[in-house]
């Protein structure tokens, strides 16, 4: 039996030229360095993933892996301060940024189940000066408010945040105050850094000290963790990795901003912990699992970072990359290159 060959149709011609055309138009919009990290050989080891990191702009990367059945380790390249001309450090501090929501989810659980505090109270249950200057704020609970699910805007979205850096001596809870709900409670997701300085403020109302206690008390201490600190205020500057922004002449690791700082070996020894049970009871696990995520980014002003447990390798990586941009690339290349070296891992495992 022969076949005979039909010709496309028209329509068929025409929807094809232009699936051509938006497939090149969008390659064209698409950052070249980015399909670039894509697209390259995946290289053998995690070391050299690391290494191949650097062509793409950033100054400084540290990335540790934790995966079951090896030992910890830990890789760098490029500098931990680029002007001297100091290679990246294995154990430098890093400034975690919203990494730390982990830690304040984390406490907002250990306090909920100690019954310290109210899940499904509202914020002007716990916060009455806030009624009329936060909207909704007699129906906002702390549910939601872990959950990113308040509505409050976000305070780093302000112009006025920016434009007053490093906030020194300022409550940034002033740039959201008396603004318009970005959505009613709970009919939406909207994440706001807003939400987590509220809870951080909740622990220290609950707890009468300061936030970073109760996580020394509860987190740190249990796990034997000593390179996590509050802010720059309790460290040793020389210690801390060099933040640089594209196109700024200036290192941002002098800049206070109260934030968090550790080392990559901590926040993985964090990570672990948060995810295989370690660190919360069988009830606290629950409770958690109800409430937030076990993987966290964050981004500062010459600092961004990813930690993520990969459970079908059972494995760890948290990664450290020194330098940001406005554009936001240098976020993308750091999602691209933490996913390849997961694929490394994977392989690895599957040898």
């Amino acid at each position: 039996m022969t076949h005979t060959k039909t010709k496309p149709s028209k329509g068929k011609q025409i929807f094809r030229i232009l699936l051509f055309v938006g497939t090149f138009v969008s390659l064209w919009f698409v950052p070249w360095i980015l399909v670039k990290a894509w697209i390259l050989p995946l290289p053998d080891t995690v070391q050299e993933q690391v290494n191949q990191t650097l062509s793409y702009g950033f100054d400084g990367v540290i990335v540790y892996v934790d995966q079951a059945g090896k030992p910890p380790a830990t890789y760098t390249a490029g500098y931990h301060n680029t002007t001297q001309k100091i290679p990246a450090k294995p154990n430098a501090l890093f400034k975690i940024a919203s990494i730390s929501k982990l830690y304040v989810a984390v406490a907002i659980t250990k306090l909920a189940h100690q019954k310290r505090i109210d899940l499904d109270k509202t914020l002007a249950d716990y916060f009455p000066e806030l009624v009329g200057r936060i909207e909704y704020a007699e129906d906002i609970t702390i549910r939601m408010l872990v959950q990113h699910r308040s509505g409050i805007p976000n305070f780093t979205d302000s112009p006025e945040f920016w434009s007053n850096q490093p906030n020194t001596n300022i409550d940034v809870l002033q740039y959201v105050l008396d603004k318009p709900a970005n959505f009613k409670p709970n009919t939406d997701y909207g994440y706001s850094n807003t939400n987590y300085l509220l809870l951080s403020r909740l622990i220290e109302q609950v707890t009468g000290r300061p936030r970073f206690d109760y996580f020394k008390t509860e987190i740190l201490n249990p796990l034997e963790l000593k390179n996590t600190y509050a802010s720059l205020d309790d460290v040793n500057l020389d210690e801390v990795m060099s933040g640089y922004y594209v196109g700024i002449n200036k290192d941002f690791k002098t800049q206070n901003e109260g934030m968090m700082l550790a080392t990559a070996a901590d926040v993985g020894s964090f990570l672990r912990a948060l995810n295989d049970g370690t660190l919360l009871n069988k009830a606290e696990m629950n409770l958690y699992s109800s409430l937030y995520q076990f993987n966290h980014g964050g981004l500062a002003a010459g600092y961004q970072c990813l930690a993520e447990y990969h459970k079908d390798i059972d494995a760890v990586v948290v990664q450290f990359m020194n330098t940001t941009d406005f554009e936001g690339y240098q976020w993308n290349l750091l999602e691209i290159t933490h996913s390849r070296v997961v694929k490394i891992l994977r392989k690895d495992r599957k040898l």
